[in-house]
């Protein structure tokens, strides 16, 4: 498969047969990782990266991967760059977006909640750099959605329980002193309910998500004949569950217009419900679950010490997939490369215990 010129803003706009195959590349490519097959596929070309918002593992990963495909990844800050906003003059997103394309073989953007008045307006830049650019335009996270995030949670997942499809995936809320975006979260519930998992979706009262994200997941869930459902209760959600993902996010007040991105206050009311924690207590009811989460975690907050650091955690496993998932995605889309599937699923992996 070949989908060379292919945005990916989120993976909800992908079919499931293209999902699969990024995630067949990456196996492919984490086994045999500086093969020949791989290391020219970008050779001589750049690949920019747009970052409105700092990152640890999203600028390492995206860095390797394009030197791993013998190409180069530039790192771009709008403050260096002399844009058109709506307080200064300069350059517009339809020309940056065209003299771009004329440069690079893609480009990356990162843009959160606290870089735009509303919340979709991160998700529409990213549009409308797809609308007039000529090359691929891929979300290193931004308001609405982190596509590689969810490959790399799928690909963790699927190496240590064989595969998902039936198995139980608890998105938890988690309090802490970190006020976070939704787009890992809804990245996360998406993938997994396409690929046909069951979803439950625990937080407190008043932390609801993207009414459309919650509406597609429920679509995803009738289609794969699996179940979809939303609870308040910070105990009995994690009854059978397969694999634990904890994160806190914020309120849908913290993208209030009027009032703006409320980073304080939504810190101040995460930490008054201390009870939502995933603890080894909460990790027992479970079906031996794997533990996840795609950092940085807030450690004694979201998650214990024994939980994020015990023998059924993966998070350093996801981390390092966000590099091979992010290969298979530059190489599809930004070469003529043709994968053809082997049809070999990833197996168990080492370094979690039975």
């Amino acid at each position: 498969m070949n989908l060379f010129g292919k945005h990916l803003l989120t993976t909800q706009e992908w079919s499931v047969s293209e999902i699969e195959a990024v995630l067949g590349l990456a196996d492919e490519m984490k086994k045999d990782r500086f093969s020949s097959k791989y290391t020219s596929l970008l050779l001589h070309k750049t690949f920019f990266m747009f970052f409105y918002n700092p990152s640890v593992r999203t600028r390492q990963s995206f860095e390797c991967a394009a030197t791993e495909l013998g190409g180069h990844a530039q790192f771009l800050e709008p403050s260096s760059m002399r844009l058109k906003t709506s307080k200064s003059a300069g350059e517009t997103n339809e020309d940056a977006a065209k003299v771009m394309s004329r440069y690079a073989c893609g480009l990356g953007i990162r843009m959160l909640e606290d870089k735009v008045q509303k919340y979709g307006d991160g998700d529409a830049f990213l549009r409308e750099y797809c609308q007039y650019g000529a090359i691929p335009v891929l979300s290193m996270a931004h308001d609405k959605y982190h596509p590689c995030q969810g490959f790399a949670d799928v690909q963790g997942a699927r190496e240590h329980l064989g595969g998902i499809s039936g198995k139980k995936l608890l998105m938890v809320w988690g309090h802490g002193a970190l006020a976070r975006s939704w787009c890992s979260v809804q990245e996360s519930i998406l993938i997994n309910s396409r690929l046909g998992m069951n979803v439950t979706l625990a937080y407190p009262k008043g932390y609801d998500l993207d009414p459309e994200v919650i509406a597609n997941c429920k679509k995803n869930c009738q289609a794969a004949g699996t179940k979809f459902e939303i609870t308040n209760d910070p105990v009995e959600c994690y009854r059978g569950a397969d694999i634990v993902y904890s994160r806190n996010w914020m309120s849908p007040h913290a993208y209030d217009p009027v009032e703006g991105f409320q980073k304080k206050r939504e810190v101040e009311a995460a930490l008054k419900h201390a009870e939502w924690i995933t603890d080894s207590k909460k990790m027992a009811v479970t079906n031996n679950a794997l533990y996840t989460h795609p950092m940085p975690v807030d450690r004694g907050h979201e998650v214990s010490d024994e939980v994020c650091s015990g023998p059924r955690s993966i998070i350093y496993d996801v981390a390092e997939n966000r590099l091979h998932v992010q290969k298979a995605i530059m190489a599809l889309t930004m070469s003529k490369f043709d994968y053809k599937p082997s049809g070999k699923s990833a197996s168990k992996k080492h370094g979690v215990a039975a």
